[in-house]
């Protein structure tokens, strides 16, 4: 369709204006959404980036970035097993499908090792409440009772596989 090049301050045609969208390249005062398309003022001073953190601990970065963010998390430092897997996955990018699962495998182990930690010292964890049980309870009441189910079968086939490695005992007579 070859049409004359026309102003844009013409106003779109009654023919036309029942088409969602047409018009959309007329002059700015008659379209319905310029005061939406307008940009915000700027800042009246540039806006200066914050002052490096200092690292006292080891933080992981992105191979995608060339250092570590100006500000960062510095309360748990990666250690034990979960830490060398964490280390692992930065060396991969994060479009590899291999850096997340291995950061969410590093997330399982530490549960772990946290566990172990707080057997290690005589802190027996409260594992109902810690997985919201009671919440479980209230708002999901044949799941709680599933899970009840699944594990009182569990421990009945734990009691039963260990009673049957025991040796019988022999009455003295």
């Amino acid at each position: 369709m070859n049409t004359p090049a026309t102003s844009n301050t013409r106003s779109p045609s009654p023919s036309h204006a029942h088409i969602i969208g047409w018009g959309a390249d007329l002059d700015p005062a008659v379209r319905p959404a310029y005061p939406k398309e307008r940009t915000p003022p700027r800042l009246p001073h540039a806006v200066e980036p914050p002052q490096q953190q200092h690292a006292n601990v080891e933080v992981l970065h992105s191979t995608e970035r060339p250092g570590i963010t100006p500000i960062f998390g510095s309360t748990l430092p990666p250690s034990g097993l979960s830490g060398r897997l964490r280390r692992l996955a930065f060396r991969h990018s994060e479009n590899d499908l291999r850096h997340w699962l291995m950061l969410l495998m590093a997330d399982r182990v530490q549960m772990g090792e946290a566990l172990i930690d707080d057997l290690s010292r005589g802190h027996l964890p409260n594992l109902y409440a810690e997985m919201g049980g009671r919440a479980e309870l209230r708002h999901n009441p044949m799941g709680a009772a599933r899970k009840a189910a699944i594990g009182i079968a569990a421990l009945a086939l734990v009691a039963m596989a260990l009673k049957r490695r025991r040796p019988p005992r022999r009455l003295r007579g």
